[in-house]
């Protein structure tokens, strides 16, 4: 039998030689008996990795971190946070690791990240460890938002460790190896500020510019332009997830990335029937990250985030606030124009249209689908038939014909473009009660659900014969939906 070789991965320790302070090293609990689950060969090749090493003994015991590449420094990364508004000065990596950074095939920095290794010091008395679901629900989720065209951090593979983990019941646990761009958050530099020392705060910042935003470098005052950068970003972003119906469930900045990618997959999930109300976190009692919130819980995250900068800005408190405010005073006006970008491509309306056409036009629409308790990737979907003069599939989703009829002429005389809308409203998202179904199965060995699932959600816009039941909303049976954060 042949016998596939170690990994031929090289993992820079560029993060914790440069900013020490931000971090502690580390090593990964042992895992007792570690099987793979699932393995992102795609992404594996993207990462300049091999797919069949990593599937080998030694590469799986590298995806939980048992068998570190020779000059990586694996690390828990320290942070702050407001979590649900209240802040924790001292969170961090409590149950992951950066391994490393390593070069992908077009250049790019990218961190190898484990979460569910076990322990660290930011543990604070929690085991340190991730239940199988959970990390199965991360990847699903992150993968279909990579497919649907939204940034995020992306997964590379699931490894059951072997050992059972305590919850509210006893569980198998994993590991998830995860990728991105970074792992810094405005967390990062709310601890940065915590110390009190400005040097490092300014070298975070300087290693953010250099990452993610490097046009900032060349402007008049860079770590203004870093926030500006960071503002627009998150605007384009938030209003991405608000297109698709996506919601996060725990928007706390210690989630919120300088890069503009999705992180932390806990208790997010997709929204069925249209309301702005809707929640489905069991933690997030008060709606604070409901999905209507969630452009606010973002421009209030940054403005954490530029109180954090504030010693950057000028050696003036005053005119650091003003230079903040006035910063900060882009993210509606960003957000409102990347949102009436989405909405004018799903409802596929000229480019040229004004944003307050499409925004008043949206706006009507979703009251109605509000009032209707339609669903709303299935309407964006059929409407798009409207458009080539069958509103019929649209119109049988509503009750009140009469409303449905009038907003549909006045949107079929701007001309919409079925191709489109085709492009920009997906047939395929991640059901919830389709993520619970391959879950569940894929918690007692079956993987076959998760994979078929998937494969499905990889081509999102492409309508396929035979997956009706993948583009279905969930049945009437499925109840009232709960969503929970795994640790």
């Amino acid at each position: 039998m042949t016998v596939a070789p170690a990994p031929a991965v090289t993992l820079s320790d560029r993060f914790a030689r440069e900013l020490p302070e931000m971090s502690l090293p580390w090593q990964a609990e042992d895992a007792p008996d570690p099987q793979l689950v699932v393995l992102n060969e795609a992404l594996a090749a993207d990462l300049g990795l091999d797919a069949e090493s990593l599937r080998s003994e030694a590469g799986v015991r590298l995806l939980v971190g048992n068998a570190v590449p020779d000059g990586a420094a694996p690390v828990a990364q320290a942070y702050a946070g407001h979590q649900f508004g209240g802040y924790a000065p001292r969170l961090g990596d409590g149950r992951a690791l950066l391994l490393g950074e390593l070069v992908d095939t077009e250049g790019g920095i990218r961190d190898l990240h484990l979460k569910g290794s076990g322990r660290t010091p930011f543990s604070r008395g929690a085991d340190g460890r991730a239940a199988l679901g959970p990390m199965l629900r991360e990847y699903v989720i992150s993968e279909a938002m990579h497919a649907l065209g939204i940034p995020t951090t992306r997964s590379l593979a699931v490894v059951a460790t072997g050992r059972a983990i305590r919850r509210e019941t006893v569980l198998p646990g994993a590991v998830l190896a995860r990728v991105a761009s970074s792992h810094l958050r405005v967390g990062s530099f709310q601890y940065a500020r915590a110390t009190g020392d400005v040097d490092l705060l300014r070298r975070l910042a300087d290693t953010a510019i250099a990452r993610h935003h490097p046009a900032a470098a060349d402007a008049d005052h860079p770590h203004l332009a870093l926030f500006e950068a960071v503002v627009a970003a998150q605007a384009s972003l938030v209003a991405q997830w608000m297109c698709v119906g996506f919601i996060h469930g725990v928007m706390n900045t210690d989630n919120m990335t300088i890069s503009g990618e999705t992180i932390d997959y806990g208790p997010c999930a997709f929204m069925d029937a249209f309301d702005p109300g809707t929640v489905y976190s069991s933690i997030d009692e008060g709606g604070r990250y409901a999905y209507g919130n969630q452009p606010l819980a973002a421009e209030w995250n940054l403005a954490r985030f530029a109180e954090a900068l504030l010693p950057l800005f000028s050696d003036d408190q005053e005119q650091a606030v003003a230079l903040a405010v006035e910063a900060l005073g882009g993210f509606r006006p960003r957000y409102d124009a990347a949102w009436a970008a989405g909405m004018r491509a799903k409802l596929g309306l000229p480019d040229g249209l004004d944003d307050a056409v499409t925004s008043a036009l949206a706006d009507d629409l979703l009251t109605l689908l509000q009032a209707n308790g339609v669903d709303v990737t299935t309407f964006f979907r059929s409407l798009g038939e409207a458009a080539r003069g069958d509103a019929e599939p649209a119109r049988r989703l509503v009750l009140d014909l009469a409303a449905f009829d009038a907003w549909t002429q006045r949107w079929l005389t701007l001309g919409p473009d079925a191709e489109v809308m085709d492009r920009s409203n997906p047939v395929y998202i991640p059901r919830n009660h389709l993520v619970e179904e391959a879950l569940a199965a894929a918690t007692t060995g079956d993987l076959a659900p998760f994979d078929r699932l998937l494969e499905v959600l990889a081509r999102p816009f492409d309508e396929r014969p035979g997956l009706e039941r993948y583009a279905a909303p969930a049945p009437g049976d499925f109840g009232p939906y709960r969503t929970f954060c795994g640790t």
